[in-house]
């Protein structure tokens, strides 16, 4: 595809309304996709998380803790963990993503009362791993090491969701895993949720790193527009980016997912998003829960209402994930 696709609006739709944005095709995967993520992986579940925690207090009934964790090159990240409400004996954990940047601290919004929750942060993000195995966003985190497909920071920040995985497991137990991410965590758990049986399920958040095809001509005012400025320039990069677009990966997920998309988005297009969700909405044994929205990453009127229907929407989804599990184990 070429040419730029203007946004004549300027309000994130492109153009696009929801009959076009439920038919955008994810991307096909590249010769080698799917046996590089699982050799990712399988190495990842090799190395001990060796998880060190210091406390910090309690956080909505919860004890909340600093944690410092180990992963593939030998980095230790820093995340925090919090138990489950008042301690009781977990059902699930959660891992729990976040937008470009990282986050300033944990947001239980969207956790069960009955869930351990391990708050992972990027490499390179953040307030605990800022220019840590990585530059900080306004270094250039986005385009480090996009020359090869082994050093892609994508593809390291996917990797680490695994580690975080064993980390919280080694502190709550084997529990199955639900995943949520919003932004950058959106689609860096869509990126590495297919390789890792351990997740039952995921609430993917206006996810990103979808349908490059279409998001290298779609000017943006987030990270993805740095992308598509390096690639103008280094059009060798578009080869990296096949091994790490969303809608590809997402083809590949064969669980319960629900996916928030917005209509209007400035800074993670609406077609890549909705790329994503169309993907798991196509792919065998994957089960799409779809929520659309009316804008991604801005304020709006009555975006409080819609944030609270979207908590309890993920909360109701963990439960209906472990629920079934608990069916299928009582009649295999």
């Amino acid at each position: 595809m070429n040419g730029v696709i203007a946004d004549p609006a300027g309000d994130g739709a492109y153009g696009f309304e929801l009959p076009a944005l439920r038919a955008v095709p994810p991307v096909a995967p590249p010769v080698g996709f799917a046996e590089r993520w699982r050799a990712w992986a399988a190495e990842a579940m090799r190395v001990d998380p060796d998880p060190r925690m210091s406390p910090l207090g309690r956080v909505a009934g919860r004890a909340l803790f600093l944690v410092e964790h180990t992963v593939a090159d030998g980095l230790r990240l820093r995340g925090w963990f919090a138990t489950t409400v008042d301690g009781v004996p977990p059902r699930v954990g959660i891992v729990h993503g976040h937008g470009y940047g990282g986050r300033e601290a944990p947001d239980v919004d969207r956790v069960p009362d009955d869930a351990a929750v391990f708050f992972p942060v990027a490499r390179g993000q953040g307030v605990l791993n800022a220019g840590l195995g990585a530059p900080t966003p306004a270094e250039g985190h986005v385009l480090h090491g996009i020359h090869s497909i082994e050093e892609y920071v994508l593809g390291r920040c996917a990797v680490d969701l695994w580690h975080a995985g064993s980390a919280l497991r080694a502190l709550a137990g084997s529990v199955p895993l639900y995943y949520v991410g919003e932004s950058f965590g959106g689609g860096i758990g869509a990126l590495a949720l297919p390789w890792d049986d351990r997740f039952v399920g995921a609430t993917l958040i206006v996810p990103s790193f979808g349908q490059y095809d279409l998001r290298l001509r779609l000017p943006c005012e987030g990270s993805g527009e740095r992308v598509r400025a390096h690639v103008a320039t280094h059009p060798e990069a578009r080869e990296v980016l096949r091994f790490f677009d969303a809608s590809t990966a997402a083809t590949f997920l064969r669980v319960p997912v629900r996916v928030e998309c917005a209509l209007r988005d400035r800074h993670v297009p609406p077609p890549g998003q909705f790329a994503v969700a169309n993907a798991i909405d196509e792919a065998p044994g994957a089960e799409l829960e779809l929520d659309v929205q009316p804008y991604g990453h801005r304020e709006y009127a009555g975006l409080d209402e819609v944030r609270i229907r979207a908590f309890a929407a993920t909360r109701a989804h963990i439960d209906g994930v472990l629920s079934r599990l608990v069916g299928e184990k009582e009649n295999p």
